[in-house]
């Protein structure tokens, strides 16, 4: 039973991988009209909109500590946004998507100094054919970092260092007894959306979308990759722990040079598609009991 938890808490975190694979063209798309907050101020406002109202019967007797836990958690997101946002000003779309996969290295590390769990040798060998495939994506072909992408590859980075820290975050939070992982999740977006909501007054000057594919791609990002996608991921780690969480996100830049290719008209290099390839390689050595799939074929022979 706690096998089969763990398998739909990894489905639905894949849902929400496949979605972010794709806002990075929806976020291109919207630069074009509006800077970052008054973006992300939209996406986080109508994400928590729509979730408040789908589980707002859910949402009665929020806890003090709930409330606590999503202003901090927030100040997270808007960080790990914000620099996501600008990296799409300075890089492609596919290099977006590779980069940020770094969480996959970072978060086990993390979730070492802060729960002291050390990652299995399935696992650290995942991480080591997941870390060379992201080499093969991202780097030139003497294997140093193209320059010209430098500032956007910056950002990528401390982009997969926030993931990282809110994934370790929302893997503890919604293990405690005093925080609802649904309640967390929807007041994480009321207070991600209030934080962008001032910076855009501050710094911007917020105006509606003009074109339709604006609008669809804003409120693509606000309920699909945003409200739908923060709700789950809350309610998925009660049952997955943040590590495999981080390993399955490593699928995004594979989502993302896919939507890149479809959308954008980018297309990755022979070397690039072997990276993809160990990235998903990566993933099959965690989620595949390899062992169990010999012992099921010998039992047949």
């Amino acid at each position: 039973m706690k096998k089969n938890k763990q398998l739909m808490a990894d489905s639905m975190i894949l849902f929400v991988t496949l979605s972010w694979g794709v806002s990075y063209y929806m976020m291109d798309l919207c630069l074009q009209e509006m800077g970052t907050f008054t973006l992300n101020a939209y996406r986080f406002g109508f994400a928590f909109i729509v979730a408040y109202a789908f589980l707002n019967k859910k949402m009665k007797k929020i806890s003090k500590p709930t409330i606590i836990y999503g202003a901090i958690l927030g100040l997270v997101l808007t960080v790990m946004y914000i620099s996501a946002t600008n990296a799409v000003k300075y890089t492609t779309l596919t290099n977006i998507g590779f980069l940020i996969a770094l969480s996959v290295i970072i978060t086990p590390i993390l979730e070492f100094f802060v729960s002291k769990i050390m990652p299995s040798k399935k696992l650290i060998s995942a991480i080591l054919v997941c870390f060379i495939g992201i080499g093969l994506m991202t780097l030139n072909d003497d294997f140093t970092i193209n320059r010209e992408t430098l500032l956007g590859n910056i950002l990528c980075l401390l982009t997969a260092f926030t993931c990282s820290i809110q994934v370790v975050m929302t893997g503890k939070l919604v293990r405690r007894e005093d925080v609802k992982a649904t309640q967390l999740g929807v007041v994480v977006l009321g207070f991600t959306g209030l934080y962008f909501l001032i910076l855009a007054f501050l710094f911007e000057t917020p105006q509606l979308p003009i074109a339709g594919a604006v609008w669809f791609s804003i409120i693509f990002l606000a309920v699909f990759c945003t409200g739908v996608a923060q709700v789950v991921q809350a309610i998925a780690q009660q049952y997955t722990s943040a590590t495999h969480t981080s390993l399955i996100f490593s699928l995004e830049p594979v989502f993302a040079a896919i939507a890149a290719y479809l959308l954008a008209g980018e297309i990755l290099s022979g070397r690039g598609y072997i990276g993809a390839a160990l990235m998903l390689i990566s993933i099959l050595i965690v989620e595949t009991n390899i062992e169990k799939i010999f012992k099921n074929n010998k039992k047949v022979i």
